[in-house]
């Protein structure tokens, strides 16, 4: 029915004057930005859990390179690392995991830091094509049965 002057023909309620159609854009487009944001949002904390776990797993793999000659010395001090055997070896982890880090040596430590990125799935409409995730963890080379904390 065609409403004259906000009242429609016959009598009854008012017209609509569309009010619901100016709100509904703004709505849906805040709507969808809070599900990319949810969604994505859950991308980037799985992407910095994946990072971080892969950090850890070539941390420990680079202190379990040490150098062979060290293990032939008796205590826990004569312990080293090998530094190019800690580096491939962190570095083979990384690229198992399919993550880019760069991987540090210094004495007995190894220290791994990882990036990873993944596209996003509804953020990229305003302009967010990826997520990163990054991650770093260190590793100390021990000696014999040692418990944290004792």
């Amino acid at each position: 029915m065609i409403c004259k002057d906000g009242v429609r023909p016959g009598g009854g309620a008012e017209c609509d004057r569309g009010a619901v159609a100016m709100v509904m854009p703004i709505l849906a487009v805040a709507m969808l930005s809070m599900a990319g944001l949810v969604v994505d949002g859950g991308a980037a904390l799985a992407a910095r859990g994946q990072a971080a776990d892969v950090a850890q797993q070539a941390a420990r793999a680079g202190a379990d390179a040490l150098a062979p000659d060290s293990l032939r010395r008796s205590g826990p001090q004569g312990l080293v690392v090998d530094p190019a055997a800690a580096v491939a070896a962190a570095d083979r982890v990384l690229a198992a995991g399919q993550v880019v880090g760069q991987v540090r040596v210094a004495g007995d430590t190894v220290t791994v830091t990882a990036q990873l990125s993944r596209p996003t799935a509804m953020l990229s409409a305003v302009g967010v094509d990826s997520v990163t995730g990054r991650g770093s963890a260190t590793a100390t080379v021990l000696y014999g049965d040692v418990v944290e904390g004792s």
